[in-house]
């Protein structure tokens, strides 16, 4: 039986933040990686993840529970720039701050298209993921669109930028396409472990 998984709140600023203690992990990375189809193949829906019609407009930390016992956190696409400069600053101040504070915080999922390089964006995120001292699960996406010598050859490359970020806790590395599900089932089980929901639930 699957875990029930439903939005409950979109977050702009801190104390807008759930105030139960109930543990939370995040997905976040570059826009146009492909998070809102990984997130809704993690969670067996096609439609629950919100999208944004346009693109880095919507800044907010989109919390989704987990059969009332925790939380999925949406974090919208980092890298556009369609807002103003002041709206901008506040939201980089927010997510700053809950990846350093935000105590229920037990892990991160970050996204990368697996067709292209770690940008400089994803090295900066990494960069401060890796001083979290939380677990982190760096995900390829799209693989699907890549044959299997050049999925190998990216699983490599993006294994050896990691191994290179200072005190990252427990990096796993996973290569996941949303479209013929390769990696879902093994990404979801980690995430359901890590949150503590009971393994008999795990799809």
């Amino acid at each position: 039986m699957d875990l029930r998984v439903q939005f409950e709140r979109g977050v702009a600023a801190w104390s807008g933040l759930p105030q139960r203690a109930l543990p939370e992990i995040a997905l976040m990375g570059r826009s146009n990686v492909g998070k809102s189809s990984l997130f809704n193949a993690i969670c067996r829906r096609k439609q629950l993840a919100r999208v944004s019609g346009q693109p880095g407009k919507t800044q907010e930390l989109n919390y989704y529970c987990v059969d009332d016992r925790a939380y999925l956190v949406d974090v919208p696409g980092l890298g556009y720039a369609r807002v103003s400069k002041s709206q901008r600053e506040a939201w980089q101040r927010l997510l700053g701050r809950y990846l350093a504070e935000r105590e229920v915080l037990t892990g991160v999922v970050y996204l990368i298209d697996a067709r292209h390089e770690p940008t400089a964006i994803d090295q900066q995120v990494m960069q401060t993921l890796s001083s979290g001292r939380r677990p982190v699960w760096i995900v390829l996406t799209k693989s699907d669109k890549l044959s299997g010598n050049k999925r190998a050859t990216a699983l490599r490359a993006i294994e050896n930028h990691v191994t290179k970020l200072p005190w990252l806790i427990a990096p796993t590395v996973l290569m996941t396409s949303s479209v013929d599900g390769r990696g879902i089932d093994e990404l979801r089980s980690a995430l359901w472990q890590q949150l503590g929901l009971d393994s008999a639930n795990i799809g």
